[in-house]
């Protein structure tokens, strides 16, 4: 018997039909959480600064806390934290109850998690953070809730409507918890001056690690440098580049400053009889392209892709201290 491909019609029938339904729907959830996303923006005022004089002066650690979708933020929130130079982490408030409140040490704060306020789960981690004297930071809708009253700092998120048609499942309240959450990481990086450099010790792997690698961490130094005095000649020079096996050479002068750079198409260029004799000087492209060891390597590659070149001599102060090839930044896995 063949098989009947009404189904698959029928499928893809039925999708046309709730295609229109779909998208309107979509939006609509997009722009009713972008709505809160603009209410919550609008709201901030200086309850956020004192947070952040809270969290800044921190000797300890940052705890999140929250119950079922405000800790699922919550979690979000600790990653950020502490990939952006403030050490955090999530504590869950049932497992608090039953013990892992001694995680939370006296010269912590507490940032707890809470749409009403009056999650019943968190009433242990109230109750503790009040009897030690820990720091603690709401965020909540309601600025009269218990959790509110309870913080040293209540930071209050708009009353925008809920996406969901019912009113029922968290959706924009989750939004702005987790935007005010990432407001809260950015602000305090900015107040620290945390750099691209620290940026990358804490992403080490996968491809952000990858993007942040400096130039020192790839180049070839030492004994791998093909270098030579620009008084030698032009046999000596084609012997340091054969040697060398990146197709150049640098030339430095008596300081052992760069002079400049001898590639493969400037011997095309000065190719007669009588190139062996000449100096190095006499062939060199001066004013060579360089890069300084405290690069990102992608901007390695964004040079050498610009000027069509495939390597780059590492300069610090005037003098060559290394040399990156396109091909040690494709290893790295930088493009």
């Amino acid at each position: 018997m063949t098989p009947s491909k009404a189904p698959g019609k029928a499928k893809s029938r039925i999708s046309v039909e709730h295609t229109g339904e779909d998208l309107a729907c979509a939006r609509r959830v997009l722009e009713l959480e972008a709505a809160g996303l603009k209410d919550l923006a609008d709201s901030l005022d200086v309850p956020f600064t004192d947070a952040l004089d809270l969290l800044s002066g921190l000797t300890g650690r940052v705890v999140i806390t929250g119950m079922g979708k405000s800790g699922h933020v919550g979690h979000k929130i600790a990653s950020t934290l502490a990939s952006t130079g403030t050490p955090a982490f999530y504590v869950h408030p049932g497992e608090a109850s039953h013990g892992d409140l001694g995680m939370i040490r006296k010269d912590d704060v507490v940032i707890a998690l809470s749409n009403s306020g009056e999650t019943p789960e968190l009433s242990d981690i109230i109750a503790y953070v009040k009897r030690f004297d820990i720091r603690m930071i709401a965020l909540t809708r309601a600025p009269g809730s218990t959790l509110a009253g309870a913080a040293d700092v209540s930071l209050v998120l708009p009353n925008s409507l809920e996406a969901c048609p019912m009113g029922l499942a968290p959706t924009t309240s989750t939004t702005t918890m987790l935007a005010l959450g990432d407001a809260i990481a950015v602000a305090l990086l900015e107040r620290k001056g945390f750099s691209a450099d620290d940026f990358q010790v804490f992403h080490p792997g996968g491809q952000l690690g990858r993007r942040l690698l400096k130039i020192s961490d790839i180049m070839h130094s030492g004994d791998e440098l093909p270098l030579i005095g620009g008084d030698l000649t032009m046999d000596e020079v084609l012997l340091e580049m054969t040697t060398k096996h990146f197709g150049c050479v640098g030339i430095i002068d008596a300081k052992g400053a760069l002079e400049g750079v001898i590639t493969d198409g400037d011997l095309r260029r000065h190719m007669g009889d009588g190139l062996l004799g000449q100096k190095a000087t006499d062939v060199m492209t001066r004013d060579a392209t360089t890069i300084g060891p405290d690069a990102i390597a992608s901007e390695a590659v964004q040079v050498m892709n610009a000027r069509a070149i495939t390597n780059l001599f590492v300069v610090d102060q005037g003098r060559p201290v290394g040399i990156v090839h396109i091909h040690d930044c494709l290893r790295a896995g930088v493009a």
